[in-house]
């Protein structure tokens, strides 16, 4: 304990925050919020349009010299000359109306005053809030009337080395977070009483494509972009499915630096050691020569983790290359690598966890990935009011599972005895083309329309079989053809979508939508049935499911005032059965061969906005209905055996409340003189979810699995420009890994999850190019787990990570 309290204080004394720069304002005229207007920044060739209070915003900027430009119907084109020095940068951008009409055009240069170069513009740096939310036009994607969540990236103190979910997403209310990776290799995260597993139930991007292994049949990633390479996460919810596609969760989309505007070269080197054997080295350069913007990185890590044969290494790089051919066309390149090899130490039951959970009872377990994702993307603006986007992407990937993967309460029997071996193969091209249209109705407000066109195409090839009966990591099948199952997966999918704000007046908007989807999924290949006393019997199988529909939604805003925002939004839902569900061979669980799609919507209702830039909040309401819902039931087999079967268990329904609230103490009691930055959050959710409209009494109204009836997060930061300490406390409560609401199993499979609480602490301190981090993961050093798995990576209990401590110089020039 003395040499924690050792750490903090060093750490207390050298602590700090890397500063990246905004630029946001409120455009007016004759005293009026301006709406639609648009607000272009170069030399960079950024453009945004106002909301419907006339505010913008530029994010992930550098220091340096800009302008802006700002054009609208009826008024005079308003130059800016702006040299950022600080860290935000807030405006306000007074249009002058022309004198007559046919005197001057929109696109004539304004008056002296209007297009004038101001002097340079020195801003004492300001302390931005961590959590925002979406404008309600972004670039060709329109969230008015939705629940919208965004991390900042730049303003979240956080052991970023690790990928920490629980630090990350700590303001995202309402998230189940799975931690047992420690090395942050894999993301596990899920909303409003949906499974974690690899992200699985949002449609997750990356810089607005596809990330995941397959969008139609597997919609789990195995990658997760490093958040040092973040600028900000973007979150929206079961709104989402209007504009991209079926998940019940939404969208996450996860959004990379790009280089900075000022200087043709930057670099950023990080590296980070830490317990258990942890290294990472992230390091990264970007810059803007002429009319080319590019930014790279490469990263890799290693560690042992704390528990026996838990040895991974990773290697991850990322290119991107944006060339702006004028002020209307640009098009960019990104190329996304990653792979890595991973010891994994397999799961525990309930009673080795109580006894010591670093024990490890698997030593051939192993897991490898190798990601390779391609993208194109090409913006074109029409005109003022019409913008076009167009991006193509490329996924070549694959994920190979190997080891002892049977009931975790039977050992395993040793080098000379083959392992189960799964290789899948991912093969993927979507495209995704979108026009974005600003119009003005009857009542002078402006009205956007979004349409959208996207077509995909899957081939997923997953083998199973046994394999190598040694120890190490030698992914080799012990026969030419499987012996257990092999698989073709191609799937098709078709959607066009299209949504309209309808601004009604200058506080109220109101935005329907529809989606139409068509989706094929087809599977072909054979699977071996076993047999206890003969031999095993080989079946072919051959399956094809075409399905087409039409889902709507509608959405909601209201101000009453410019900082307050109260939304309502209600949206269908539709999920098509995974791979997972058609076909795999597991001891641990087996699948209902009646199970079909899911189907449901998704309402939303609540407040938000800010007050006088000192607080921050969004509190809201939720109803999530989910028609033959997909879960797990506890079975047994005829030799008594539990397993876990995959089926649709019954409808469900999810009610919660979710909360955030974000204060700077200092800003409101300074009116915001004070250079430090003392601030709060709350992040409190309460969610009442069951199964419903069944007689079955093995779970008639039991809890659904993998919702926490409460989850409370906070935290309390102190700093300036200089240096930051933070300290986040979570709190998760009991809940269940399985429909039937099981406390305890002989396999561990199933059965309750235990509430726990975590507590973390953070600190950086900057000086010139330098920037030093510290943090304490789990300072309490709890004993917990937040997942039972009926395989991968266990099966069995994964317990979590005790306490850590990592420390990381990032050097910058």
């Amino acid at each position: 304990m003395k040499s924690i309290f050792t750490l903090l204080f060093c750490l207390f004394c050298f602590a700090a925050q890397a500063q990246q720069l905004e630029i946001s304002g409120q455009v007016v005229s004759n005293k009026k919020p301006v709406q639609g207007a648009s607000v272009t920044l170069k030399p960079i060739a950024k453009e945004v349009k106002t909301d419907a209070n006339g505010q913008f915003s530029f994010t992930g900027l550098q220091k340096g010299a800009y302008q802006l430009e700002v054009s609208f119907q009826g008024t005079k084109l308003l130059r800016k000359s702006i040299r950022l020095k600080g860290e935000v940068l807030k405006l306000t951008l007074d249009l002058e109306p022309l004198k007559s009409p046919g005197s001057e055009s929109s696109n004539t240069p304004a008056s002296s005053e209007s297009s004038k170069q101001l002097d340079e513009v020195d801003i004492t740096a300001v302390n931005d809030r961590a959590a925002d939310k979406l404008l309600q036009v972004e670039g060709t994607a329109i969230y008015a009337g939705k629940k919208t969540e965004v991390i900042n990236m730049k303003n979240i103190n956080a052991n970023l080395a690790t990928n920490n979910a629980r630090q990350i997403y700590a303001r995202i209310a309402g998230l189940n977070i799975w931690e047992y990776d420690g090395g942050g290799l894999q993301l596990g995260i899920g909303g409003r009483g949906l499974n974690p597993s690899r992200v699985s139930n949002f449609n997750t991007r990356q810089n607005g494509y596809d990330i995941s292994a397959d969008a139609l049949g597997y919609p789990e990633s195995y990658y997760t972009p490093p958040t040092e390479a973040l600028e900000r996460i973007e979150i929206v919810r079961g709104a989402a499915s209007l504009q991209y596609g079926t998940q019940f969760g939404g969208m996450i989309n996860f959004k990379l630096k790009k280089g900075p505007v000022d200087k043709p070269f930057e670099i950023t080197s990080r590296q980070t050691v830490g317990s258990f054997g942890f290294v990472n080295t992230f390091n990264s350069i970007g810059g803007t020569v002429k009319k080319l913007n590019y930014y790279a990185y490469y990263q890799y890590k290693k560690g042992d983790s704390w528990r026996p044969n838990s040895h991974f290494d990773q290697h991850g790089a990322y290119v991107h290359l944006d060339y702006a051919f004028s002020d209307k066309f640009k098009l960019t390149t990104e190329f996304t690598h990653m792979d890595y090899l991973a010891q994994q130490p397999g799961g525990l039951t309930d009673d080795q966890f109580n006894r010591d959970p670093s024990i490890s009872v698997r030593a051939r377990n192993w897991f490898k990935v190798n990601w390779d994702l391609l993208n194109v993307t090409l913006d074109y603006k029409i005109s003022e009011q019409t913008k076009l986007n167009w991006r193509s992407y490329h996924l070549s990937a694959g994920r190979d599972a190997l080891g002892i993967l049977t009931y975790i309460n039977r050992p395993d029997p040793g080098v000379g005895s083959p392992r189960d071996l799964m290789v899948d193969k991912y093969n993927n091209y979507g495209s995704e083309l979108r026009l974005l249209h600003q119009y003005t109705l009857l009542n002078a407000q402006t009205s956007t329309l979004l349409t959208g066109v996207r077509v995909y195409s899957g081939l997923t090839k997953r083998q199973q079989g046994d394999a190598n009966t040694g120890a190490g990591a030698d992914f080799n099948f012990l026969t030419p053809e499987p012996n257990k199952s092999q698989f073709r997966f191609p799937g098709a999918n078709v959607a066009v979508f299209a949504e309209n704000i309808f601004q009604i007046s200058d506080k109220w908007s109101v935005t329907p939508g529809a989606r139409f989807e068509f989706i094929s999924t087809k599977s072909d290949g054979y699977y071996y049935k076993i047999q206890r006393f003969v031999e095993d019997i080989r079946i072919d199988e051959q399956k094809k499911n075409n399905r087409s529909f039409v889902f709507f939604g509608i959405g909601t805003s209201y101000k009453p005032v410019p900082a307050v925002e109260v939304y309502a939004n209600i949206s269908q839902n539709y999920k098509s059965i995974n791979f997972n569900d058609l076909r795999i061979l597991n001891e641990n669980a087996r699948v209902d061969s009646l199970l079909h799609d899911e189907k449901g919507y998704t309402a939303d209702m609540g407040i938000r906005g800010n007050l006088k830039d000192w607080l921050y909040y969004d509190l809201s309401v939720f109803y999530l209905k989910y028609n033959g819902r997909i879960g797990s039931v506890q079975k047994a087999d005829p030799n008594n055996m539990l397993y876990r079967l995959r089926t649709n268990v019954s409808d469900s329904r999810n009610i919660g409340f979710e909360s955030l609230v974000e204060a700077d103490f200092l800003k409101l009691i300074s009116q915001g003189s004070s250079k430090y930055k003392l601030s709060a959050y709350t992040n409190f959710s309460l969610i009442d979810a069951r199964y419903i409209n069944t007689q079955n009494t093995a779970f008639k109204d039991k809890k659904v699995e993998f919702v926490p009836p409460m989850l409370f997060r906070t935290g309390l930061s102190f700093g300036d420009q200089r240096f930051n300490l933070s300290l986040q406390y979570s709190y998760v409560a009991k809940h269940y890994s399985d429909a039937t609401n099981a406390e305890i199993t002989e396999t561990a499979v199933d059965g309750a999850i235990p509430s726990y609480q975590v507590m973390d602490f953070s600190a950086s301190y900057n000086w010139k190019w330098f920037t030093l981090y510290g943090s304490v993961n789990n300072l309490l050093d709890e004993k917990y787990f937040t997942r039972r798995a009926d395989g991968y990576p266990g099966p069995g209990i994964l317990p979590s990570d005790p306490r850590g401590y990592y420390l990381t110089l990032q050097f910058k020039l």
